[in-house]
This record gives structure tokens, C-alpha cells and sequence, in this order.
């Protein structure tokens, strides 16, 4: 701050000096300026080369701190240690974390809007089933997304059936719509046991490189071993990464078909009393 506050003092003395050092020129002549103002202004000028130095050697500093950063960035390291890593087997394991997180979020969309209100929905065909508005209430399921919906709809198609008839037909509805959730969750399943797995692969050549290198100069080396079991290592660590951050992505999927599933259960079973309702304020009406 005090630097700074030299430098602009500076510049105005030196702005003041020159307007009186042009007055002077245009009065007397350039060749009577007096001396002491000459001195004056070499001295100022000295004074500002050197804190324009001094502010180019801090600008330089601060640039090479910040390219440091960059090259030392997370980015960059993980680029090192996947290229160190033997690029073939660590793109086999990015390959799976590709796949894997593309099926985990297509299974996360649709399980999101998979999700309704089922209380609300359930209260709703209640109060139009209770006002004799049978084709409301299926026009309010057909209209109503995800899988509660669809098996209140199937029930209300076979109202006139037998409670016994529709309740198959919602158990039977209801495990087609569960496959339907747990679509690909085979798959992602299937490629968090293949992270590790590939990763032990990775170990298990890393080490045989080791062997080989170490069979090949006849010596046991430090510096000949290493380059085998980073190998090893790397692939280890970046497969059981892969596999723990698909392993969240796997519970929070089942937790949310779980939650679908009771909403479901929970709904069928509102949707037969409601039937059965319905049924027995018909037989009273006939009576």
C-alpha cells in the first residue's frame, strides 16, 4: 500500500514539475531551466523505474505461482498417475465408470419421475369413485405418471370382476412394473464387481512385469521392481474407486425402487377397499 501510494505521489510531482518546467521553456527558453528543478525530475524518474521494476518482478511472481497451480492441479495429476498406470487397463476401468454412471443416472431419471404423491392421488380417486365418477378416476390414473398410477388403472379397468380377479390383476401388473424399475441394475451390479476385478487384473500383470524386469538384468533393484508395482498399485486403487463411487449411485437407486415398490403395495391396497366400497353401495342401491 505504501509502495503504491510513492508511485502516485510521485507521478503527480512529476506531472506538476513538468507543466512548470513547460511554463519555464515558454517564457525563458529551454536553456534556462534552472538546476535544481533538473535534479528534481531525474530523481523523480529514478524513483518511478524503479518501482515500475519493482511491480514487473511481483507480476512475474504471482504469474509463475499460478502456472505452478495449473500444472500442479488435480486435473494434471490425475492424467500422471492414469498415463502411469498403464493406459490399457486404466482404460478399461474408465470405461465401466462411464458406463456404469450412464446407466446410474438414466435409473435416477426415471425413478424421479416415476414419483407421484400417491396419498393425494389415491385421495382423489376416493372422492370420485364416492361421487359415482368412474371414468374420472380413470381418466385421473391414465393422466398420472409412474407405476401407482398404472396399477390403480388396471384395477379400475376390472371394477366389475371380482375383488379376487383384480387383486391378481394388480400383483400381476405391479411385477411387471417392478422389472420395469430394476431395468439395468443387473448391469450396474455387474460393473462394480468388475472394477476391482480389473483392478486385481492390473496388480496381478504389474507384478509379473516386476519378475520380468527383474529376471531379464539379473539383479534385484529397487528402481527395477518399482516401475511394475506402481503399475500394480495405481490400477488397484483406481479400481476400487470406481467401484465404491458406483456402489453409492447402486443404494440410492434401490432405495428409491423400495420406496416405489411400498407406495405401490400401499396404493393396491387402497384401491380394494375402494373397490369394495364402491361394490357394496351398488348392491345397496339395487336392494
Amino acid at each position: 500500500m505504501k509502495k503504491w501510494t510513492c508511485v502516485l505521489a510521485t507521478t503527480l510531482f512529476l506531472t506538476f514539475s513538468n507543466n512548470a518546467i513547460g511554463s519555464a521553456q515558454q517564457n525563458a527558453g529551454a536553456g534556462n531551466l534552472p538546476k535544481a528543478d533538473t535534479a528534481v525530475v531525474a530523481a523523480g524518474n529514478d524513483s518511478l523505474s524503479a518501482d515500475s521494476v519493482e511491480t514487473d518482478s511481483t507480476e512475474l511472481m504471482i504469474n509463475d505461482i499460478m502456472a505452478e497451480a495449473e500444472n500442479n492441479g488435480l486435473h494434471q495429476q490425475l492424467k500422471t498417475k492414469f498415463v502411469d498406470g498403464n493406459v490399457g487397463f486404466m482404460s478399461l476401468v474408465a470405461l465401466v465408470l462411464i458406463l456404469g454412471l450412464t446407466l446410474c443416472i438414466e435409473r435416477i431419471i426415471y425413478l424421479t419421475m416415476a414419483e407421484v404423491n400417491a396419498r393425494k392421488l389415491m385421495k382423489d380417486i376416493d372422492e370420485k369413485m364416492a361421487a359415482g365418477d368412474v371414468e374420472g378416476a380413470k381418466a385421473l390414473c391414465r393422466d398420472t405418471r409412474g407405476p401407482v398410477a398404472s396399477i390403480c388403472y388396471q384395477g379400475l379397468l376390472r371394477m366389475d370382476e371380482s375383488l379376487e380377479d383384480v387383486e391378481r390383476s394388480i400383483v400381476s401388473f405391479g411385477a411387471v412394473q417392478s422389472a420395469r424399475m430394476e431395468r439395468g441394475c443387473s448391469w450396474i451390479s455387474l460393473f462394480i464387481t468388475m472394477a476391482p476385478a480389473l483392478g486385481f487384473l492390473g496388480t496381478v500383470i504389474g507384478m509379473v512385469m516386476a519378475f520380468d524386469q527383474i529376471q531379464q538384468a539379473g539383479d534385484i533393484s529397487p528402481t527395477i521392481v518399482a516401475s511394475g508395482m506402481k503399475v500394480a498399485l495405481i490400477t488397484t486403487i483406481f479400481g476400487i474407486i470406481v467401484a465404491l463411487i458406483l456402489q453409492v449411485f447402486y443404494n440410492y437407486i434401490i432405495t428409491k425402487i423400495e420406496r416405489i415398490t411400498t407406495q405401490m403395495e400401499e396404493a393396491a391396497v387402497s384401491l380394494l377397499d375402494i373397490l369394495a366400497a364402491h361394490k357394496q353401495k351398488q348392491l345397496a342401491k339395487n336392494q
